[in-house]
This record gives C-alpha cells, structure tokens and sequence, in this order.
C-alpha cells in the first residue's frame, strides 16, 4: 500500500449524512484531522458530535457521504474496521474494569499468551512502556486496581490503551468532564504527547479553555452542520461561542 502523501489528512469526512426515522442528525457534514494535530469538535447538546463519533468508531455508520483515510476511501460497518484502520475510540465512561488492574484493563480483551497462558511479564513491560512512552508519572504501579485510580488516572489508562492498540487516530469523548484543575492538566498535557508522538486526535469538549489550552484546530457543529473548521490560533472564545450558539453563520455574517 502506498504511503500517504506529505499533508494529506489522516482522516477526512465529506459530507455526511445520518438520520434515525424522520430525524436527520447529520446533514452533510465535512470534517479534516490531520495526523500530529488536535482537532476539537465543539457544539451545543443536540448538535451531532455523538452521532457523528459513532460513526467514525463504526457503531453507528453513516448512511451517506465518503470516509477516507489517508487520502484513501473507506468503508466503516463496524468497529472492527474502524479500529483495523488505527481508530480508537475513549467514551466518557472509559469502559475500564474496577476490579482489574491496570495491565489487565489495558490488555483485556486481547491478553499476550505464551504457550496456551497469559504472559503477564510481557503484558506488564509493555504497558509499562507505554505510559513511560506518554511521560506519566502519576501511576505508581501498573498493578493497582483501577477501583484505587483517581479520576486522571483512570483517563491516562484509557488513553494509554489505545495507545497500545497502535491507534492513529484517538476520539476522546469529554476526557476533563468530572475532572479537578490539577486532573484536567494532567490529562491535557497528555492529549499534546499524544499529538507530539504524531497521532491524531479529535477532542470532544464544552470546556473551551480547555479546548484553546490544546488544540490546533476548532470544528463547530450547529444542528447537525459543521459551521465552521478554524485554527485556534485564528480565532478566540467569544467566535466560537458565537458559531456554536447560531449567531454566526458559515460565512462570517450575523446570522
């Protein structure tokens, strides 16, 4: 397979379409994530970025529209594909198992076996290396129990995970939503070691501070359309409020 050309997005959605019945969630929407970047996707409640994440994630695909990655179409009927393609997904339940410990839950699912049972020192070495590869240090053991993790540090194992899975592309749904001040730094200062190791990394959020605090790019959904795709730098708080709320159009005009 050939190589990606230089610049060309990791992944790119043009205008997709979901609907459930009569309701029409998604209305032709277009989306670039560029690898090494963070994108985040912003919008009022109601607005798509579930619908539209799920589809990424194949859970629920898009009824219409073109998908590609690395500049290549493809097709994402489940999440077996998408994840096959590098795209991982962390919900905001992080799916993490309080019982297990931290090996465990990076491992579950797919544990490394040798000779019909489990190798746990080779499972433990590589999620070892993993967070040392993320520079985290707020993790004492990889042996704790999840149950013993703080709120950031049960995020930085989700991440971490998917990390392991070799993702390219990481979708973390609201990761600094029931966090402290000192939590939420931790986990945004790893959303950019993410993006420095060259993964690409689609932000869900309502925290705008935290959004400016990380991303490269600011996508605003408004009723189902992406109104707007700027980079942050391009833009400050009060646009993208103006954008998420209807006041702005796609144009730049008072709506």
């Amino acid at each position: 397979m050939a190589e990606p050309t230089p610049g060309t997005p990791l992944v790119e959605l043009i205008d997709v379409h979901k609907g459930f019945g009569p309701v029409s969630v998604l209305k032709g929407v277009s989306l670039t994530v560029y690898p090494g970047k963070v994108t985040a996707l912003v919008g009022d409640n109601g607005a798509g970025k579930s619908t539209l994440i799920k589809g990424l994630a194949g859970v629920q695909p898009y009824d219409s529209g073109q998908v590609l990655v690395d500049g290549r179409r493809v097709d994402l009927h489940g999440p077996r594909e998408a994840a096959a393609l590098g795209i991982e997904v962390v919900y905001q339940d992080l799916a993490l198992c309080d019982n297990l410990d931290i090996v465990q839950n990076m491992f579950l699912g797919r544990e490394e076996t040798s000779w019909g049972t489990f190798d746990e020192g080779r499972m433990e070495r590589e999620a070892s290396e993993t967070l040392r590869s993320l520079s985290v240090r707020t993790v004492k053991s990889v042996r704790q129990k999840v149950s013993s993790l703080s709120g950031g540090q049960r995020q930085t194992v989700a991440i971490a995970r998917s990390v392991l899975k070799k993702a390219r592309l990481v979708i973390l749904d609201e990761p600094t939503a029931a966090l402290g001040v000192a939590q939420t730094e931790q986990v945004l200062a790893l959303v950019r070691r993410l993006a420095e190791q060259g993964v690409g990394v689609l932000l869900i959020s309502h925290n705008l501070a935290d959004v400016f605090a990380v991303a490269d790019d600011i996508a605003v959904l408004y009723l189902g359309q992406m109104v707007a795709q700027i980079p942050a730098a391009d833009t400050d708080r009060d646009d993208v409020v103006a954008y998420i709320t209807g006041s702005k159009s796609p144009e730049g005009e008072a709506a």
